[in-house]
């Protein structure tokens, strides 16, 4: 429903030093009609130009700090409020050149009266 929504364009940024990237970052925004406490998302998954990145590579804030996707399983007194932005920031050694580049996002949502998670995923070409 708000999948092309996820992806905040003109977001993309290297993280880190400006001559030795450590990654980079976007914001991206929850594709569910209401809020949803942290603990409910069960997943969010990253690519860049075709290639996913590792789980573990991801970390979430949405303004309170950032956590890895397995602390956000317990982060039970913490929040994304729809249409509230929350930056995504991944490790990704070297960061990358400028010019367009691919960013697709999925994120799977455990949603309360639903018998299956909910999937939204959006893929825009972003510049850097």
């Amino acid at each position: 429903m708000f999948d092309k929504y996820l992806i905040c364009e003109h977001s993309l940024r290297n993280a880190g030093p400006t001559d030795a990237p450590e990654g980079f970052t976007f914001e991206a925004k929850l594709g569910y009609y209401r809020g949803l406490g942290l603990s409910m998302i069960e997943d969010i998954a990253v690519a860049i130009d075709g290639v996913e990145l590792p789980r573990d590579a991801v970390r979430f804030d949405e303004g309170k700090g950032p956590l890895t996707l397995d602390q956000m399983a317990t982060a039970y007194d913490r929040r994304w409020a729809f249409g509230e932005t929350a930056t995504l920031i991944v490790e990704y050694p070297g960061g990358f050149p400028p010019g367009e580049h691919n960013v697709s996002l999925r994120q799977k949502l455990r949603i309360s009266y639903l018998p299956f998670p909910a999937i939204n995923s959006d893929s825009k070409t972003l510049s850097l």
